[in-house]
């Protein structure tokens, strides 16, 4: 979560923390990812035959583990997008008090559709081998931590948009109130930021993705997982679509 000093006080200087945090979850769910090919019978759905459930083995163990998360109470919290949150069940247990810190129509913007297509047609063929080697519930289940990682820092343009708002309310609601996106996109970006987190990522990338071995010094030129990935999927995907929710949430913002 975006720490608050107060229950009702966030800063935009916390959202960027975790924001960078979230960038090693990122970087790592590649790396665990990159462990295995395509293997697509995965996703195709004549390859399982699962009484009363038409889809694939990733559609499956996606759709049952946000049902089981959402019964410990996952989806309670603001910062969690389910990729299919038609019918899920109730949370089971306590609910924590989560700060109502978002304004309630924004809070409801969930893109994930977006991600997923984006994810699979795209970012997975740049960076898995074209191969199967049998581990499909081992390649869904790293499919939907590295899905999950991602949607939450997409997502978390939300609260940023927010802590920005609460920040320069006279700049915002102006453009708010005409609907002008092109004018939002431009106040919310800060070109330099952006190539700051794209270099930084990358360097991430290169450091945790290195082969290490006791015998030999550190190859630096061979990697998990090319470190141009991990910046191509911020510069592409990650920062592009983190500014369109922000843009969406600002839309709302006013309602």
């Amino acid at each position: 979560m975006v720490k608050a000093k107060s229950k009702n006080e966030y800063t935009l200087d916390s959202a960027r923390a975790s924001l960078v945090r979230q960038e090693d979850t990122i970087i790592f769910g590649l790396i665990e990812r990159a462990r295995f090919p395509i293997n697509s019978p995965t996703y195709h759905q004549n390859y399982t035959s699962i009484p009363h459930f038409n889809a694939s083995l990733l559609d499956f163990l996606v759709q049952n583990n946000e049902a089981i998360q959402a019964k410990a109470g996952r989806y309670i919290n603001p910062e969690e997008n389910p990729f299919f949150p038609d019918n899920l069940p109730p949370s089971m247990v306590p609910h924590y008090n989560f700060s109502q810190f978002l304004q309630p129509v924004g809070a409801l913007i969930n893109i994930n559709k977006s991600i997923w297509k984006m994810y699979f047609d795209e970012l997975l063929p740049m960076f898995v081998a074209s191969s199967d080697d049998g581990n499909y519930a081992q390649t869904a289940a790293s499919d939907l931590a590295l899905l999950q990682a991602i949607s939450r820092r997409i997502h978390y343009g939300k609260f940023v948009a927010e802590a920005k708002f609460r920040a320069s309310p006279k700049d915002y609601e102006p453009l708010i109130r005409a609907r002008d996106r092109k004018a939002l996109t431009k106040l919310l970006t800060s070109e330099s930021v952006e190539k700051m987190v794209v270099k930084r990522v990358e360097k991430k990338a290169m450091v945790f993705g290195q082969e290490v071995s006791l015998d030999r010094d550190v190859e630096s030129n061979k990697y998990k997982v090319d470190p141009s990935v991990a910046s191509g999927l911020y510069q592409k995907w990650i920062i592009p679509l983190t500014k369109n929710v922000e843009v969406e949430y600002l839309l709302r913002r006013l309602h």
